[in-house]
């Protein structure tokens, strides 16, 4: 999504609340951006795509109260604001509010930036380079407790995961099933349960105990932990 897309007036300043009679299936976001046309613009683009933008914020500080205030279904969160940053915004509202899930945008696809943010309890991570319809792909699994990485990013991540001697050798080795290993493959393709047991020729219920174990086995709390950690250790 370039910046000269996202241009375009400011479609919803300051923040709301949850209202009474607003429909079930819409989706209550916050974005906090220190870039106000790139953050004003997603605003719109985001309202025409079905959701409801209930607060904006140019920094750190002002990100965690606004999501305090209005209890959003997902928080976009910018990677670098000033002050303080997103990883770190993305910690403290994961300790706050975790019921409001983050999603980070970013315009680098550094490993080392993806990983700390994924680490710090980010539910996605996607690209301001990318289409609108990837914000709102990111906003919708976030909410349902999905997990999204950008196409660009999920494909590095990959190639990390299958050279596995290029992984830190000094790491103790973490055992993994072929299964699991399949499992986890597909789980940082982006991919849902419903789609890695069609891949696989599985039921539901036995991916949901793959990826069970998967998450018991590398110590993290959600899907994408789960791949991004295999960049960090070894895997058997």
């Amino acid at each position: 999504m370039g910046h000269g897309g996202i241009n375009g007036a400011l479609t919803r300043n300051g923040a709301t609340r949850k209202r009474p009679g607003a429909p079930p299936g819409i989706l209550r976001v916050v974005i906090a951006d220190d870039h106000p046309f790139y953050r004003q613009g997603l605003a719109r683009l985001l309202s025409q795509s079905g959701v409801e933008v209930v607060g904006q914020a140019s920094n750190g500080p002002a990100a965690i109260e606004l999501v305090e205030q209005t209890a959003p279904d997902v928080a976009v969160i910018d990677l670098n604001m000033p002050g303080m940053s997103g990883v770190e915004v993305t910690r403290r509202l994961n300790e706050r509010m975790p019921a409001s899930r983050v999603l980070v945008v970013s315009v680098s696809a550094q490993e080392d930036d993806v990983t700390e943010a994924i680490l710090a309890g980010a539910s996605g991570y996607v690209l301001k380079d990318g289409p609108v319809e990837e914000v709102v792909a990111g906003i919708r699994a976030a909410a349902a407790g999905e997990s999204l990485l950008s196409p660009r990013i999920a494909g590095t991540l990959l190639d990390r995961i299958r050279d596995q001697e290029q992984v830190q050798p000094e790491q103790p080795p973490i055992p993994l099933s072929q299964r699991e290993l399949q499992v986890l493959g597909l789980v940082a393709q982006g991919r849902g349960e419903s789609e890695i047991g069609e891949t696989l020729h599985i039921g539901a219920g036995a991916v949901t105990k793959h990826i069970s174990s998967l998450l018991m086995k590398l110590q993290v709390e959600n899907r994408v932990q789960a791949a991004m950690r295999t960049v960090q250790h070894r895997v058997d």
